[in-house]
């Protein structure tokens, strides 16, 4: 198969939906809004315990930090799953 029917197949197999995902769609950005209109900053900071939400926090430095922070960012999806169920 040449290399750009190899590029197109995949690029169609990232969009394709993922039934057992519940984030499917869900951008962190919107997660973080919503957590952060839900719970504010300093009980978010509280439920967890990460310093982008402690000190000094802000949209665009938690997500610089959760983009490149895996277990912080599952410890994020993780609460607005609960809190959305």
């Amino acid at each position: 198969m040449p290399l750009q029917m190899e590029i197109k197949n995949s690029k169609s197999n990232m969009s394709e939906k993922q039934p057992g995902n519940p984030l499917h769609g869900i951008k962190l950005a919107e997660i973080l809004d919503y957590l952060v209109a839900t719970y504010g900053w300093k009980e978010l900071g509280t439920k967890i315990n990460i310093n982008c939400f402690n000190s000094n926090p802000s949209i665009k430095s938690s997500l610089k930090f959760l983009r490149r922070t895996p277990w912080a960012r599952e410890k994020v999806e993780k609460l607005y799953l609960q809190t959305i169920h």
